[in-house]
């Protein structure tokens, strides 16, 4: 399976949070938290329609101002999504600059923020450029289900945790994923091509059989179109990737509880794992995981993969030491005590 979602560390196991998920074939890019962004290039950053942010501390909020600096004078609307308060910190940024120029603008920039609260009510507010970025309030609602967010490709749900004030953690799954057989392609005279693209989103949008794709034959330049039904045995219709994010969160049995049921099965957690195991007792007063407290959730919820980051900078130069505490916890291994980083784990 080809995954649709590319998942990346924007500046590393110890720089800001950040993580930059791109859409194969598409040019939609969403970003979980918002802190130093100055490594992405602009051209990603236009990319970016929705943003998931868990808090709004220095390193997880910073990069808003730079993702408004490139997004000023383009037609483009941007999902933001966080937790209680949110709509009032966008709009306190917002209101930092003056905006007397905005009648100027050709294009209009809409975000449309979301604030996601314990039992998932959400309050949505627009603040466009046009209106130079007043307050529109939208109103109330609640989850669909356990989605804060539902749409064709995808689905995003969110957990409130616990980091001395609410955290956000977040999930994303493909709705469907969809493998095209070139096999089956040829045996039925059909050529590879953009059409396909079509014949996927029709498929994860569940249209009916009858739903009529343009199809492009092997014959050059030959196009006929076919219900959707003929074109089914082409492809194989397979569960899509799941991401889940999570940082800044105590290590509580409420937050493990929580992390479990939103990561369960996840083919990629990212997980903040700020301290060392030896140093427990700092991230319990920091309200942060420890390596083997990230390694030991992660085993917990079932997922595939674990990316730890969010690394202290205290830790320089002991990376690989770090990222074997997490494969430790994630083994069902234990660390404790003074000698627990320098002493490490074998990588697995």
């Amino acid at each position: 399976m080809r995954p649709l979602l590319h998942p990346c560390l924007v500046n590393g196991r110890f720089g800001d949070a950040a993580v930059y998920v791109e859409t194969l074939f598409e040019k939609h890019a969403m970003l979980f938290d918002l802190g130093d962004i100055n490594a992405l290039p602009s051209r990603k950053i236009l990319h970016v329609e929705h943003v998931f942010v868990s808090h709004a501390h220095l390193d997880h909020f910073f990069g808003f101002d730079r993702l408004l600096r490139i997004l000023v004078g383009r037609e483009k609307t941007v999902r933001l999504y966080g937790p209680p308060g949110f709509i009032e910190r966008v709009h306190h940024k917002l209101q930092a600059y003056q905006w007397n120029l905005v009648d100027r603008y050709a294009c209009d920039l809409i975000f449309l923020v979301t604030e996601i609260d314990p039992s998932h009510d959400l309050h949505t507010a627009c603040l466009r450029l046009k209106n130079a970025f007043a307050c529109e309030d939208l109103g109330h609602g609640h989850a669909a289900g356990a989605f804060i967010y539902s749409g064709p490709a995808f689905h995003v749900s969110a957990a409130l945790l616990e980091h001395r004030i609410p955290s956000l953690a977040y999930a994303i799954e493909e709705a469907t994923h969809v493998n095209v057989w070139k096999n089956r392609l040829a045996a039925m005279g059909l050529s590879i091509g953009p059409w396909l693209r079509t014949l996927k989103r029709a498929i994860i949008e569940a249209r009916p059989d009858d739903h009529r794709i343009r199809v492009a034959r092997v014959r050059a330049g030959a196009e006929i179109e076919m219900p959707l039904g003929a074109l089914r045995e082409v492809v194989t219709v397979t569960p899509g990737q799941k991401i889940a994010y999570v940082t800044d969160c105590a290590d509580t049995i409420a937050n493990r509880e929580a992390i479990g049921r939103l990561a369960r099965d996840a083919d990629i957690l990212f997980i903040e794992a700020t301290f060392a195991a030896a140093d427990a007792a700092l991230a319990h007063e920091r309200a942060h995981l420890t390596t083997i407290a990230a390694g030991q959730i992660a085993r917990q919820a079932r997922v595939r993969r674990v990316e730890p980051f969010h690394f202290s900078t205290r830790y320089e130069g002991l990376e690989e030491q770090l990222i074997a505490e997490v494969r430790a916890g994630y083994a069902g291994k234990g660390l404790a005590g003074r000698d627990a980083l320098a002493n490490g784990a074998p990588a697995r």
